[in-house]
């Protein structure tokens, strides 16, 4: 759990002393934009910005009762960031796998990626689906057209 949280609370530490230095060199100006910044760009890279992770048994044992997708992903990745802010309130329909907090949803993105840990990996009825398009995704959410 804590190891999810290294990268966004060096960023902090970090911004917060090179602001100070600014602030003591008469730049108070660019010690709040650079504050700014690195705190949104800390917030994007938490586990705050993800619905709540699941173990991959758990997440497999949910899909196959609900019919829903399992996203695996890891903190700090750009492309699950971008599925995940593309998504919206629809994220939160997902079964989401954190890979670096859970050895068998890391194994589940090797074993389907010829070894590599490539995320976003989304699996939907079985089937792993690479770094998908986030339209894609929402329209597994959406229940079957009735015939």
């Amino acid at each position: 759990m804590m190891r999810v949280w290294i990268l966004p609370m060096l960023l902090l530490l970090c911004g917060s002393a090179v602001a100070t230095g600014l602030v003591l060199t008469g730049s108070p100006g660019a010690a709040a934009a650079l504050l700014s910044a690195l705190l949104l760009f800390a917030g994007t890279n938490s586990p705050l910005v993800f619905p709540r992770s699941i173990g991959a048994l758990e997440a497999r044992r949910r899909s196959a009762a609900d019919g829903r997708p399992v996203v695996f992903w890891r903190p700090g990745c750009a492309y699950c960031l971008r599925l995940r802010v593309r998504l919206g309130r629809d994220a939160g329909r997902l079964h989401w796998v954190d890979i670096r907090r859970d050895p068998d949803g890391a194994a589940v993105v090797r074993a389907a990626n010829d070894g590599d840990e490539t995320v976003p990996t989304v699996v939907v009825g079985g089937r792993p689906h690479v770094n998908p398009d986030p339209a894609w995704v929402r329209a597994q959410l959406s229940p079957p057209p009735a015939p």
